[in-house]
């Protein structure tokens, strides 16, 4: 934790100062070391200054100052195992001698999109972070802590990003995340297939002038092309230690973050700070720019004077905030001025332009004496099968094909743990209701959770078969492919390229989908895509498209989900363009996109992902969706009993003990055994199993009708009923009003209501059972089934598009600046929800 964090009264043992020049030198002489304790006085009265004691006297720092020191508590550093106490004072506070075994060290990992940082990521730390071939997985910063040898390693992964210009939301997180958090070390992770390319992102590292190793990822697909590389004069020329890796199986791992802690604790002669050359002029301009910069220069200021000078001539559309707390600020402005207006003179060029050439001569001179070039095995491979799925005829009907065959998979391969699941329900229940009481509880156990709940979990065999199939996908290369062979279908509709993936994305969740709507350049793209993300089916519909279409279209079901996932997309598609021509009237931006080239996925990252989306699943089902599920029951339990409920029970009651009768009189199957005289003596069991029949007919048409019953009067009923009129034109009554409603928070609970609502009678039913058998109770469709095919079309195309879950809501109103989106977004998708279902059911009543 930093210093600035901690709280009055708290005692803390300093593992670092961040930050260089003179500003750690001055909290080094005022005794803010690796390895003393501080103490937290008090805070100033507006929260900043704070007062501290070190080395036994008091000293206030502002909250800026105490973020560049990082601390930890006494309790942490002796779980740990990071300090032994020298002793104690005679006031009882821990002395500042605090014998430093081992230490903390924040890495930062930087690289290209598709290069495999997220992977060494997972391996290295254990996580489960998702591993994607196409850019913009990592859409913030993920943290990892680890032990390797005696030091504690926070592994953060930054976003995938070509470059550290203020131009993507990527590029500005990255670069203020380094210059803001002073990482300890950077590993730069550099695709070896594409060396050119990725040493763009590591020129500007060097200029910030942190301290830098390189790793070489995915060095087998090096070797196997036939080139060579030589590593260790590369190194020198950089002045950056480089390590082989290869991320996917481990490779390299442990020689990198060995590396880390020979660089970490200054034993590496390789790094040095080098200074690209970037021409006469522009050094000329730099040199210029520095003398003014460091003259009166923030002592809480850690970044590199050289670094602010190229970002200022570079017209870095941030520069600005990096000379904010300058006192010559005015002056520097100026001299930025009249050395760009110099400069673009001089060459006919703009500035920007002319230091990314030089970076790109200072990248071909250094490989050019270094790497010699093979055969790339992969780009002739990928070529080859580009030939086919990116076709300008063939393309599309691929993908449609590819998403067939994941969903057609989904059903029949989920299908037999589905029943495994369901019996295991069913069973479960069973056995609790044998064993405990009647009362409220056991039907809360059995009624509420367990089939709540159960109807919910049944459907977890489908969603990770589909997302395994949607990672795999993701994990080769194909869904940058997608987005490759929908871009002129995308711009048609008004929408951006780019926003082709996180669309893809929404078939996972929404949520992530939303964040990822960071890649786009242009905010109007950023928040139409946002707009239209909702429409993407995502994992928590799903268990609602399975239980109907399995109950009233299992001959093609298939078809039709795949048909409710494609409405989706062009519900998506058309709203963007009514969109695009009425609230987002802005200039296209252009499509820039790469194209990795495909690799086999390893498993381990495939499963990964898979499970990663079941825990997702399982948390839901053990927060929100239980919550909901026992707050459904309660609303359909409660009032207890009323007049008709009673007098259902003395019916039931009545028959009971009619069925006891008969039983105790004579039992049917002695009578079948004994009696063997003829034809006349077999009339009497017969008649009497009859009259049981009968009886347990009565019974069972009885119980249906009181729990109908019960649930009608019940608060969830009267909710449910003072809404079926707004719903009853799309063909809903009251139960599917309450099965909708429940569904605001998370689409799953929908199921889990259906679950409460539509008990089966029969202990071998499912729910999809329940819900075909369900009748109306009154009116004058009285014995006529409630649901139908048609009903089931309409209340799918309801769930698809009203009103996304409140995790979206609350992510669309954070990514956008603006609340007033996520209202709007509310609005218009349950609006144009409640059309679309109308027109599905008054269309299909006339035909």
């Amino acid at each position: 934790m930093r210093l600035s964090e901690a709280q009055t009264g708290q005692s803390l043992i300093i593992t670092k100062v961040i930050g260089h020049g003179s500003f750690r030198k001055r909290l080094n002489e005022m005794g803010f070391i690796k390895g003393k304790s501080v103490y937290v006085v008090k805070n100033a009265p507006l929260k900043d200054p704070v007062e501290y004691r070190v080395l036994g006297y008091n000293v206030s720092l502002r909250r800026s100052e105490a973020h560049m020191v990082e601390v930890v508590t006494l309790e942490e550093a002796k779980s740990l195992q990071l300090m032994t106490c020298e002793g104690v004072e005679e006031g009882g506070e821990n002395t500042e001698n605090y014998n430093i075994k081992g230490s903390i060290i924040n890495i930062a990992l930087v690289g290209n999109p598709n290069c495999g940082k997220t992977s060494l990521f997972n391996l290295a730390s254990g996580s489960k972070e998702h591993v994607g071939n196409y850019s913009g997985v990592t859409v913030d910063a993920k943290k990892a802590t680890f032990r390797f040898n005696d030091y504690i390693i926070n592994l953060i992964d930054l976003p995938g990003t070509y470059s550290l210009t203020a131009y993507t939301p990527e590029e500005k997180y990255v670069r203020k995340y380094i210059l803001d958090e002073s990482p300890d070390i950077i590993i730069n992770v550099v695709d070896s297939s594409n060396l050119e390319r990725n040493f763009y992102l590591t020129t500007q590292l060097i200029d910030m002038n942190k301290k830098i190793i390189l790793a070489l990822n995915m060095y087998d697909e090096l070797e196997k092309s036939g080139a060579t590389l030589k590593q260790e004069l590369l190194s020198k020329m950089l002045g950056i230690p480089i390590v082989p890796t290869v991320s996917v199986k481990g490779t390299g791992l442990n020689e990198l973050f060995e590396k880390v802690i020979e660089v970490y604790e200054g034993k590496n002669n390789v790094i040095r700070h080098i200074h690209i050359n970037y021409g006469q002029d522009i050094e000329d301009s730099i040199s210029r720019l520095r003398k003014i910069l460091r003259k009166n220069r923030p002592v809480t200021d850690a970044i590199s004077s050289r670094y602010v000078a190229l970002r200022l001539l570079e017209k870095d559309p941030e520069s600005e905030q990096l000379i904010l707390d300058y006192s010559e600020k005015d002056a520097i402005r100026q001299i930025t001025t009249e050395e760009i207006q110099r400069i673009e003179r001089l060459v006919e060029d703009e500035t920007h332009s002319l230091i990314t050439g030089y970076r790109y001569g200072f990248i071909s001179g250094a490989l050019k004496e270094t790497f010699v070039g093979g055969k790339n095995h992969s780009t002739i491979t990928t070529e080859q099968i580009d030939v086919f799925l990116t076709h300008k005829y063939l393309g599309i009907p691929f993908f449609l094909l590819f998403m067939f065959l994941s969903f057609y998979c989904t059903f029949e391969l989920g299908a037999y743990p589905m029943n495994w699941i369901n019996t295991g329900v069913h069973a479960l229940g069973g056995i609790i209701e044998r064993f405990m009481s009647e009362g409220m509880l056991r039907d809360l156990i059995v009624d509420g959770i367990i089939n709540g709940l159960g109807s919910v979990l049944v459907f977890i065999p489908n969603i990770l078969i589909l997302f395994f199939f949607i990672s795999f996908m993701e994990d080769t290369g194909y869904m940058a492919r997608a987005a490759f062979i929908m871009d002129k279908v995308m711009h048609g509709f008004g929408l951006h390229g780019r926003s082709f993936i996180p669309l893809v994305m929404g078939f996972g969740c929404n949520v992530p989908a939303i964040m990822a709507t960071r890649t786009l350049r242009n905010k109007k793209d950023r928040v139409l895509t946002m707009l239209i993300i909702p429409f993407m089916s995502c994992s928590a519909r799903l268990p609602v498209y399975v239980l109907l279409i399995s109950a009233f279209f299992p001959s093609h079901r298939a078809l039709f989900l795949t048909g409710l996932y494609v409405v989706g997309i062009m519900l998506a598609l058309i709203m963007a363009q009514v969109f695009n021509k009425t609230l987002f009237r802005s200039k296209e931006s252009p499509f820039v996109m790469e194209l990795p080239p495909y690799r086999l996925p390893t498993l381990k990252n495939t499963m990964i992902h898979m499970w990663d989306k079941a825990q997702q699943y399982l948390r839901k089902i053990g927060g929100v969706i239980l919550l909901a599920v026992v707050i459904v029951w309660a609303l359909g339990y409660f009032p207890v009993q009323n007049k008709d409920e009673k007098l259902y029970n003395q019916k039931m009651s009545e028959l009971k003990q009619r069925k006891e009768q008969i039983l105790k009189s004579s039992s049917v199957a002695q009578s079948f055994s004994l009696n063997q005289k003829g034809i006349s003596d077999m009339r009497e069991p017969q008649l009497k199993s009859d009259s049981l029949k009968q009886i347990q007919g009565e019974l069972e048409s009885l119980s249906q009708k009181r729990e109908s019953e019960k649930l009608k009067n019940s608060y969830l009923g009267h909710i449910g009923r003072i809404a079926e009129p707004v719903m009853r034109p799309l063909g809903f009554d009251w139960k599917m009003t309450v099965c909708l409603l429940s569904g605001l928070p998370a689409k799953e609970i929908v199921v889990s209501t259906m679950g409460v609502l539509y008990q089966a009678n029969e202990v071998d039913s499912n729910l999809a059972d329940g819900i075909k058998k369900d009748t109306y109770q009154s009116g004058e469709r009285t014995g006529q089934t409630v649901f139908n095919p048609l009903v089931a079309l309409s209340f799918l195309i309801f769930v698809l598009i009203y009103f996304p879950c409140i995790g979206v809501v609350m992510s669309i109103s954070r990514e956008s600046g603006s609340s007033w989106w996520s209202v709007f977004v509310i609005c218009y998708t349950t609006l144009l929800a409640w059309m679309l279902s109308f027109a599905v059911f008054q269309i299909g009543s006339m035909i």
